[in-house]
């Protein structure tokens, strides 16, 4: 290290020659917010000096914008449906340097040996993955997941090399009650990072939650929530993804002079997205469009997020930081054109494509369901025929936020039917992780299917297998043709008419191509468009139907979760619980 720092600092003296200089550039200053035409000198790795340098190696900026590599705050992987050094291939070529992510997906699959698989992967890719300790796993005590992760797993991975502290607390009703488990992983992280998740909360349950330690935001979707979380010190992660776009609404957040405390985001995003759109590059270009100075938007992929994460070592476009840069053409379109890391010029020149290996068993036999039938897909109705009022899941276009829908359905043979003309669609959740067999049914408005069956095995957070479809025989066929394929989402429309998005990796995650998988998510895209459906991606609002941490009415697979009670409800309106 001594002649390590004594060479750095001959270089940044101008009295040695860099390793490489970027010349010719206009770099953006983060702290000052001021430009200036400098060169960057690079020495092992790391930013020796700004200014006017030469080096062995000259890479020509031709008057570009030299930026910090961009740093995303909060991402699963899984979501992507790619393998993890995939991902970072990808995301690399735009620009992402750093990405901290939580692997709560895949270890609701699989544990703690899912985590080591995505902590290994981590080391075949070209930028920073860095990971926080799943804290909810399962997400609640409503559902049923591969794995359970309790306080003693939880302070072992926050042990392990590449986890940077807790993940989002999703259990924020347990932490404000007590809950002496919810409480006890905080306390393994005291002293860490804690990233938090709290839908909508305020007032004194909001500084309950906040003084037992997260202090992150991702899911405020309106403008005075987000303030409010602001104030009571929490970091207010501004999502923009596939399924929950928040920006437009939480934009003047970056105006304000609270916009230090704010990062941009990506939460989940689909592959075709990734690939199309871009990752935070499209975060940037999108708060840009909204009026938001490029300034403020830049270091809510930069030095915010690094402060946030106390990773002191990078962020900004200055001596000493690691050598992590993004030359982009200007600061509306931030079209990207070379990317560094650590030094090291990546963009279009790291041509190395991982196709992982399958992976132990726990990840490639994960799709274990039972055999559903007509009979465990009703959903009974008492007395006589005619019609009842039933609780059912609305759909909210662009959010993770459903609806509580009262409406009245029609009884026929003592069962609760579907009315795929008002787009009202059953919808199932089944066991898949051979733990019971458990299989939770209910109805979904806002799909817009006329006909067939969608089914996934991505569906938050326990990723059981997840069914909407028009009538239960096409659910049924489903459900048995993703089991066969060992899980992944797909689109029945008849025996002859099957489009498929293997996922073998936990049922989360393909090994192949980027451009392989995007085509496939386009394919189950379009063919779920066929049937009717007008979202702009189905099969991500189809994932976030379990996941009973947002508000209000969501499914798993042991029945209808009313969110903001907290509670298993019966789908038939006056009926007992989970009736």
């Amino acid at each position: 290290m001594g002649l390590q720092l004594h060479r750095l600092v001959a270089v940044a003296a101008g009295k040695e020659p860099a390793d490489m200089v970027v010349k010719g550039g206009r770099v953006l200053d983060v702290f000052g917010g001021g430009v200036r035409a400098a060169d960057v000198a690079i020495c092992d790795g790391l930013i020796a000096g700004v200014g006017a340098y030469e080096g062995r190696e000259v890479v020509q900026a031709q008057g570009r914008f030299v930026l910090p590599g961009f740093i995303e705050g909060h991402i699963h992987i899984e979501s992507t449906a790619l393998a993890p050094s995939e991902f970072a291939r990808v995301v690399a070529t735009r620009g992402t340097t750093t990405v901290i992510a939580d692997p709560h997906e895949i270890a609701n699959v699989a544990g703690l040996q899912g985590v080591r698989y995505m902590l290994g992967a981590a080391e075949e890719a070209p930028i920073d993955l860095l990971y926080a300790a799943p804290s909810c796993v399962p997400a609640t005590h409503m559902e049923t997941a591969g794995a359970r992760l309790g306080p003693a797993e939880v302070a072992e991975m926050l042990s392990w090399p590449g986890i940077i502290g807790l993940a989002e607390m999703m259990n924020y009703p347990g932490v404000i009650s007590g809950d002496e488990e919810a409480l006890a992983k905080l306390a393994a992280a005291a002293g860490r990072h804690v990233d938090g998740h709290a839908p909508g909360l305020a007032g004194a349950a909001l500084q309950a939650y906040v003084a037992a330690g997260p202090r992150t935001e991702h899911e405020a979707t309106s403008l005075a929530e987000a303030e409010e979380k602001l104030a009571a010190g929490m970091w207010v992660m501004i999502r923009e993804g596939s399924a929950a776009r928040n920006l437009g609404a939480l934009a003047p957040l970056l105006f304000g002079p609270g916009a230090w405390r704010c990062l941009l985001v990506s939460d989940d995003k689909n592959p075709e997205d990734l690939l199309e759109q871009g990752h935070l590059d499209h975060c940037l270009r999108r708060a840009v469009a909204e009026g938001v100075p490029a300034l403020a938007a830049i270091r809510a992929v930069t030095i915010n997020a690094a402060t946030c994460f106390g990773l002191h070592d990078r962020g900004a476009v200055a001596p000493g930081l690691l050598a992590d840069l993004v030359l982009v053409q200007d600061l509306e379109s931030f079209t990207v054109r070379e990317v560094f890391k650590s030094g090291r010029r990546i963009n279009g020149a790291w041509g190395y494509r991982h196709l992982p290996d399958r992976g132990p068993v726990a990840l490639t036999s994960s799709c274990r369901l039972p055999e559903p039938t007509e009979q465990s897909l009703a959903v009974p109705a008492p007395g006589a025929d005619g019609s009842v009022t039933a609780r059912v899941i609305g759909i909210v276009a662009g959010e993770l936020l459903t609806e509580s829908l009262r409406l009245e359905l029609a009884v026929a043979d003592g069962r609760v039917l579907p009315d795929p003309e008002r787009d009202v669609l059953k919808l199932a959740v089944i066991e898949r992780h051979a733990k019971g067999g458990g299989i939770g049914v209910g109805f979904v408005k806002g799909l817009g299917l006329r006909s067939g069956a969608l089914a996934s095995t991505v569906a938050h957070d326990s990723h059981n297998l997840v069914v909407a479809g028009c009538d239960d025989a096409e659910m049924l066929a489903a459900a048995r043709e993703v089991r066969d394929m060992g899980g992944g989402q797909l689109v029945w429309a008849g025996a002859e008419d099957i489009v498929r998005l293997p996922l073998p990796i936990a049922g989360l995650m393909s090994g192949e191509d980027a451009q392989v998988v995007a085509r496939q998510h386009r394919m189950v895209r379009e063919a779920a468009r066929r049937l009717g459906s007008d979202l702009a991606d189905p099969f991500m609002h189809l994932s976030f139907l379990a996941l009973a941490v947002i508000p209000s009415l969501k499914l798993t697979d042991r029945g209808l979760v009313d969110v903001d009670a907290f509670q298993i409800v019966s789908v038939v309106e006056g009926d007992a619980a989970g009736a």
